[in-house]
């Protein structure tokens, strides 16, 4: 398995994309934020990003789906992160307008 650091600068805007999705449904957000809600959100991207490493490797190695060498791309981790983030976020909106 070998990891790209040179890959596509659409990445990138993948990686924004959720970023600024978590960032703004979170200052909508604010005043309902804790301290404890945001180790919440940390413990649960941390988790949420080892069960789809998990997975990742589980189905590579089980032949599901393969990643040619040099052509796993290292932003692939952080993009994971910051979509269960804002998956947190959204989750939150909705169970606050419900």
């Amino acid at each position: 398995m070998a990891f790209d650091v040179q890959f596509s600068p659409i990445w990138y805007v993948l990686f924004s994309a959720f970023l600024l999705a978590w960032l703004i449904l979170a200052i909508m957000r604010r005043k309902h934020i804790k301290k404890k809600e945001a180790k919440e959100q940390f413990i649960l991207g941390l988790l949420g990003s080892c069960a789809l490493l998990s997975m990742e490797i589980f189905a590579t190695s089980m032949k599901l789906w393969s990643y040619i060498p040099a052509n796993w791309p290292v932003i692939l981790w952080p993009t994971y992160f910051v979509a269960i983030l804002f998956g947190y976020q959204l989750l939150r909106l909705v169970e606050r307008l419900s």
